[in-house]
């Protein structure tokens, strides 16, 4: 793998862990719209399925 392929990747990571923690931060600091788990869960469902069709070509 090169060298450019794992940065793209480390950012790649590091994008995911951000959106999913502010969705999970933001469904904390309002309990009444949904538990924070299962908005964090979706989040990365949801960027998973958008994400993993671009990883397999």
């Amino acid at each position: 793998m090169s060298t450019l392929a794992l940065l793209v990747a480390l950012l790649l990571v590091l994008v995911v862990v951000l959106v999913v923690g502010a969705l999970g931060y933001l469904a904390h600091c309002h309990p009444a719209l949904a538990t924070p788990l299962m908005v964090a869960m979706g989040g990365a469902a949801v960027l998973a399925a958008c994400i993993v069709p671009i990883a397999i070509r």
